[in-house]
């Protein structure tokens, strides 16, 4: 059997500082505490950091989305309601091109038909004149024959 060493363990010192006694155990012991107090509440002030930061940039990146979410809306409904406003005016345009385009068609078919009735009236006149003309003209040739 393998004889492991005993520790040794030297006796504490006492000093005296302001009327207490202490040891340099106990002093070794009280900064062995204070030092893991330290680091404990300097973890818990990182944890805590840290997690207000996570919540801080969880907040601000909700609060972006939700700022483009409505952007984007917006744009949606302006773009839709341009496109709403261009085809009724494009059709409202037809509509009255088609209005005067009708009604140009019926002046213009219009004025045709009266200029054909103007001039078959004319050449009938004419016509009529000449005929009465000719017949007067052969009239009156047979009488002076006579």
């Amino acid at each position: 059997m393998v004889k492991l060493p005993t520790p040794q363990v030297t006796p504490a010192v006492e000093t005296q500082t302001n009327g207490q006694t202490l040891t340099s155990a106990h002093g070794a012991t009280v900064v062995v505490v204070v030092v893991v107090v330290v680091a404990v509440v300097v973890v818990v002030v990182v944890v805590v950091v840290v997690a207000v930061v996570v919540v801080a940039v969880v907040v601000v990146l909700v609060v972006v989305v939700a700022v483009v979410e409505i952007a984007l809306v917006v744009i949606v409904v302006v773009v839709f309601v341009i496109i709403i406003v261009v085809v009724v005016v494009v059709v409202v345009v037809a509509a009255a091109v088609a209005v005067v385009v009708a009604v140009v068609v019926a002046v213009v078919e219009v004025v045709v038909v009266a200029v054909v009735v103007v001039v078959v009236v004319v050449v009938v006149v004419v016509v009529v004149v000449v005929l009465v003309v000719r017949i007067n003209c052969e009239a009156a040739t047979a009488q002076s024959d006579d």
